[in-house]
Parts: structure tokens; C-alpha cells; sequence
């Protein structure tokens, strides 16, 4: 079984506990991540979501850095970026939207309902993968229903409760391990060549 990093993964990650990952947390620091194998990459969201207006970072500008950073060791390793649907990175580095034709690197984005993994809220999110086929990812899961929201939304009526920060910030175990096998089964020509 091949080894998969973790990048910007929670100090309490789920990925700690899963076999072959190599995780880095803020206190092992991604950006001292050396390459040589595939990345599932979690880079902080708040400032690329839709509510990035609200969100406050020490330093903006090297927050922002370390998802370009994720998008960059995607593209040359293999694996998996993931972040909130609509992540204006998605603009900013010229990824595909969901649907569209792979870029240049092969990377293509997929979208995916969290709640289908077990997270409480429907959670949308889009995947930026490089180095595996549409037709070659792993088994996806049965529809889920969810049981929580992220936010009230206007106009709608609230009958499920509010979803606590870890509870949105958590990778639900069944999609970490799966975007795990994600990875394991990408490859690119720069790792073939290595």
C-alpha cells in the first residue's frame, strides 16, 4: 500500500489513525512538506468561501498562499485538493468547474455532497483531482440525507439544528478514507518519471 500525504490536516485529524498517511497538522507544517508521493490537501477555506468577507487571518496573504501551494503539489504529485463548492481558488488559479474538460495538468473537479459520507450537513464540495480518471475513482457511497445545516439560509424554514464548528470542520472518516484511496490511485508523469 502506497503512502498518501495529508496536507493541512485538523490536530485531531482522522487521518492520524488511518494506515500509510503521512499527515501534517499546524504543528508539522505543511509548507515543509518534501513531495515524492501523492497529497489528499485540506488548505484552510475561510478566505476563499462564500462568507470570506467575514472570516479574520493573522496574515491574509500567507493563508491564501498555502492553498495555492496545495493546487501546486497536486498538479505535480497526484491527488486531491479539497474545498467548499464555489471556492473563489477555483478563479483564482484557473481550475476546472465541475463538469467542465480537465486544464492543462490533467486536474478536473468533482462535486460531492458530504452528507453522503456521514457529515451532518449537506455540505457541497468540490474536488479538484489530478492523476485518476472520472471512471477509475473509488466506489462512491449511497445518497445521504442530512441532519444538520452549516448556516440558516433566508427564506428557508429551519428544521434541522445548526452544525457546530468541529462538526463542519471535521472530514467525515468514511470520505477521508476514501479520498485516501483517491490518492493512492493517482498517478502523474513527473511521479513516473521520479
Amino acid at each position: 500500500m502506497s503512502t498518501v500525504a495529508v496536507l493541512f490536516a485538523r490536530q485531531d485529524s482522522i487521518y492520524k489513525t488511518l494506515p500509510d498517511c503521512d499527515v501534517y497538522d499546524i504543528d508539522r507544517d505543511a509548507r515543509t512538506f518534501p513531495g515524492g508521493m501523492p497529497v489528499v490537501a485540506h488548505p484552510p477555506c475561510r478566505l476563499w468561501a462564500k462568507l470570506r468577507q467575514f472570516a479574520k487571518a493573522a496574515d491574509p496573504v500567507a493563508e491564501r498562499q498555502l492553498a495555492v501551494d496545495a493546487v501546486g503539489h497536486v498538479r505535480q504529485l497526484g491527488g486531491v485538493l479539497e474545498h467548499p463548492a464555489e471556492s473563489t481558488l477555483w478563479a483564482h488559479m484557473g481550475l476546472p468547474l465541475p463538469g467542465r474538460s480537465p486544464d492543462a495538468f490533467g486536474g478536473w473537479t468533482a462535486q460531492i455532497r458530504q452528507c453522503d459520507w456521514g457529515h451532518k450537513a449537506e455540505k457541497l464540495t468540490w474536488l479538484y483531482i489530478v492523476g485518476v480518471h472520472p471512471d477509475d475513482l473509488p466506489g462512491m457511497p449511497p445518497r445521504g440525507e442530512p441532519t444538520g445545516v452549516i448556516k440558516p439560509q433566508r427564506g428557508v424554514p429551519r428544521t434541522l439544528p445548526i452544525v457546530t464548528k468541529a462538526e463542519r470542520e471535521h472530514t467525515p472518516p468514511d470520505l477521508a478514507r476514501w479520498l485516501v484511496e483517491l490518492a493512492r490511485r493517482c498517478t502523474t508523469e513527473k511521479r513516473k518519471a521520479a
